[in-house]
């Protein structure tokens, strides 16, 4: 970003100040009772947001912590990547994206917490759910339970071996909050309770065990267990899911805490987008700490990009969006960002009131009710709720009358005045990304390209008579494994047959005497299929080869750490319903395709003689590489790979993986909604989006991953796509508006305790994006303004306030309007009056 921008500026100021800060640490003490975390001393109402500092680069961490503090974050959260520390036994990596100690720096930095989150289990939708594949071959070993090869190894405890080092490692650097830091919580192992039942009595002793363990390391600061309600004393117990409000601690000593609440979901690859509507998102915020927690957490507030082979799943897409208030590419999502953000000021005005007592509890109708926090016997914060799924509603609360809307939460920090509901958004919205493209296709002669021939391709390759497990047999050193044998037909035999192949994941190419004949694929939820396809052979010797396709290692579940993949069953069947089971004859297998041996997506074999150049690069060609040259587009923000003429396989950007695509692979057609109704108890499939479409088609390209002049793209296609017509992509402004009305809540930040709103008036609120600015206003309107964002039009009461709206907002970075008469005109007398801005934001 231009480091003269206002925003750039404060960053500076911040990360002086807390340097100064640090090397004049001071110890902060963190314990907890029933009501709250408490720092210091005080009880605290916290609001946290989880960035995994992998799923981005260290370039952009400094912006997204800004922008989540700016958002009213008091904490950040991330998980702690083990197989990425140590890819083997004993050597460990903290570089680059992995830099765990410099993003637990630069949180500081921002005058935020850290909520560490060590497991080592993570789950996460990561490859392998966080565990390093190694740990996977050590004989007689089982993860998660009560196993002495699991806890006892080489004289040391693998996992506690880890704790340790990852703890050490914190001490070392100073950053827990008695050191003077700001790691104020850690986490061990993570949502073990949905799995605990398949492990019985071990997995009992399981939770004990690494409660034990972890108190040992004496951090200094609370441990807690996600998901874990017989987490044993003094390991906090806390809620994950899409509602904690019913959620009780296991102990009246520990207090109510929300670990995760899913911001939106996941991608996975032939799955609709996930979507989760920010009127309910901010519902359940405000039923939690209406109910009595103070401490909650966004999973995901930045989601990032899964980039390389780090995604797990099975399937899951690259993109790790997440539907979060900062986007994929580090863009603040409109109006989820907004008005979460004005939630987190509501509370935070009740905080004197939460921490000091328990709610009491009121019931003003059916599906209705209110929780009083009481400071003293006149002085009270409340929360009055409508949890019905349909009906608005009218409640009366001391003595005054109050419409409260379908599932919403209304938030008065004086029991009187309303400053907050939940589903009044009145944050301004962005309707679309303005977005350039250039052809990544410079030139007639810019493509090249090598062709992988299908089979065993290198004297690596070795032989089993039998079908092998493809995890044990790659140990995840690829995404490909080549499955080999030949079949004889004798004269009299028939030639054609139907090739039945099962699998238990994730997808496979076949090829009878090199040709393809078929491709098979599973989903997230059961990777495994089968292919049932009618093939042609020779007399004499044919050729049976299978590409064996992982797409992330399993992540979740009972002993998902030994659940499988690849080719399980091959069976031959003739017009007579005979059977001739292969799976038993020699094969001949191969780890890797010969490009990744050849390192084809590395910088230093760009020149490579294996690559052929043409004129006209071939299109719809299984298993083929391209590389191509482009320049990076003009701008400071990140790009974007757009890959929709692609089918399925991998990406690298000057040697870096931006990861696995899947264009080809679309969700069904039928599922989503246009208009979602956010009211009623949300889940996954709930108000999806893109039905009939691939789950991601633009692939993040970090703006660090580039440089001036020429930069080397190269893709390894599975199915065969078009690459000529690929093109690069970055967003140069976005369209944003704003709609409020006379009678919305006054801006949060308008309230003054013991004083009110005084005579303020609600705002039409517009910022662009950091570095861009209001350049056009499209739209403006005070009155009865139609339509939606993007389509308004006039209504049958309009006042022309263009002229003003343009003098306050053109060339600014961010304006404001008073929405009221008295700065606006009445068009109107008598009607209740809104206004309606759209603008341009650019660079």
């Amino acid at each position: 970003m231009d480091m003269k921008t206002p925003l750039s500026l404060a960053l500076v100021f911040v990360s002086v100040f807390a340097v100064y800060c640090f090397d004049h640490a001071l110890s902060t003490t963190v314990t907890y009772d029933h009501r709250a975390l408490v720092i210091d001393g005080k009880r605290r109402v916290l609001q946290s947001g989880s960035i995994h500092y992998p799923r981005s680069t260290p370039e952009v961490w400094p912006e997204l912590i800004w922008k989540s503090k700016e958002g009213g974050l008091d904490v950040i959260e991330t998980y702690v990547f083990w197989n990425y520390h140590e890819p083997v036994r004993g050597e460990y990596y903290f570089e680059g994206r992995f830099d765990l100690v410099k993003f637990v720096r630069t949180v500081q930095e921002a005058g935020l917490m850290v909520h560490l989150r060590i497991g080592p289990y993570a789950c996460a939708e990561w490859n392998f759910g966080g565990f390093p594949l190694w740990l996977h071959f050590i004989p007689g070993i089982q993860f998660r339970t009560t196993n002495d090869l699991f806890k006892l190894l080489s004289l040391q405890k693998e996992m506690l071996r880890f704790l340790a080092k990852i703890v050490g490692l914190m001490k070392e650097e100073k950053l827990f909050a008695s050191q003077g830091g700001p790691i104020i919580l850690a986490q061990v192992e993570n949502e073990y309770e949905l799995v605990e039942w398949a492990y019985g009595v071990a997995g009992e002793l399981y939770v004990n065990w690494a409660a034990e363990v972890a108190i040992s390391l004496n951090t200094t600061v609370p441990w807690v267990m996600c998901r874990q309600e017989d987490a044993p004393d003094p390991i906090i117990n806390t809620c994950n899911g899409f509602y904690c409000d019913q959620f009780t601690p296991n102990s009246p000593s520990k207090p109510k805490m929300w670990t995760e609440n899913y911001s939106g979901w996941f991608k996975s690859f032939g799955y609709p987008i996930p979507h989760r509507p920010v009127e309910d998102l901010a519902f359940a915020v405000a039923r939690f700490f209406e109910m009595g927690g103070t401490f909650h957490n966004y999973y995901m507030y930045f989601g990032g990009t899964n980039f390389g082979r780090t995604a797990g799943g099975p399937l899951v897409a690259t993109s790790y969006d997440y539907d979060a208030p900062i986007d994929e590419y580090g863009f603040i999502r409109q109006p989820k960002w907004g008005h979460l953000r004005d939630l987190h000021l509501a509370i935070k005005h009740c905080e004197e009131y939460l921490i000091r007592s328990d709610p009491t509890h009121q019931q003003l109708g059916h599906n209705l009710e209110a929780h009083i926090y009481y400071k003293s016997s006149n002085k009270c914060a409340a929360f009055l709720a409508n949890y019905d799924s349909e009906l608005d509603a009218n409640v009366t609360f001391n003595g005054n009358l109050y419409f409260l809307p379908a599932w919403s939460v209304s938030i008065l920090p004086d029991c009187k005045n309303v400053i907050f509901n939940t589903a009044k958004v009145v944050s301004q919205r962005i309707l679309a990304h303005t977005t350039t493209a250039n052809k990544l296709i410079l030139s007639a002669t810019s493509w090249s390209w090598y062709v992988e021939k299908p089979g065993v391709w290198g004297n690596n390759s070795f032989t089993e008579s039998r079908l092998l497990e493809q995890i044990n047999t790659t140990k995840d050193t690829s995404d490909y494994l080549w499955y080999t044998t030949s079949i004889n037909i004798m004269p009299g035999q028939s030639k054609e047959v139907f090739l039945l192949i099962e699998s238990l994941g994730h997808a496979a190419l076949i090829f009878v005497n090199k040709k393809l004949v078929a491709f098979g694929y599973g989903n997230h939820d059961d990777a495994s299929f089968s292919i049932n396809e009618k093939i042609s052979l020779v007399e004499g010797n044919n050729t049976l080869d299978i590409l064996s396709m992982m797409v992330g290692l399993q992540n979740f579940g009972p002993w998902f750490d030994v659940q499988g993949a690849g080719i399980f069953s091959v069976v031959l069947i003739d017009p007579w319903n005979n059977k001739y089971d292969v799976s038993a004859e020699e094969w001949t297998y191969q780890v890797g395709l010969e490009g990744e041996y050849l390192g084809l997506d590395k910088v230093i074999h760009a020149n490579s003689s294996v690559w052929i150049k043409g004129s006209v690069p071939p299109i719809n060609k299984t298993l083929i590489w391209y590389k191509v040259s482009f320049l990076t587009p003009q701008g400071n923000g990140p790009l974007a790979l757009n890959l929709t003429s692609m089918g399925k396989g991998q990406a690298w950007v000057n040697g870096q993986s931006i990861g696995r695509y899947w264009p080809a692979y679309l969700s069904p057609s039928e599922g989503c909604t246009e208009n979602c109704d956010y009211r009623g108890e949300y889940d996954s499939t709930k108000c999806q989006k893109n039905c009939g479409q691939p789950a991601q088609t633009l692939y993040q390209v970090p703006r660090s991953w580039v440089h001036p002049g020429q930069n080397l793209l190269v893709l390894h296609e599975e199915l065969g796509g078009d690459a000529t017509k690929i093109s690069v992509l970055t967003r140069t402004g976005q369209e944003i508006c704003s709609f409020v009305s006379e009678d919305d809540p006054q801006p949060a930040d308008f309230w003054i305790l013991n004083m009110g709103f005084g005579s303020r008036s609600p705002e039409a609120r517009l910022t662009c994006e950091q570095g861009w600015h209001i350049t056009s206003i499209n739209f403006a309107s005070f009155g009865s303004p139609q339509g939606n964002c993007g389509a308004f039009s006039v209504g049958t009461c309009h006042a022309n306030i263009l002229p003003m709206v343009q003098k306050a907002c053109i060339g600014e970075e961010q304006c404001s309007v008073p929405v009221s008469t008295a700065n606006l005109g009445d068009p109107c007398p008598g009607v209740l009056k809104t206004l309606a801005i759209e603008a341009i934001c650019s660079d």
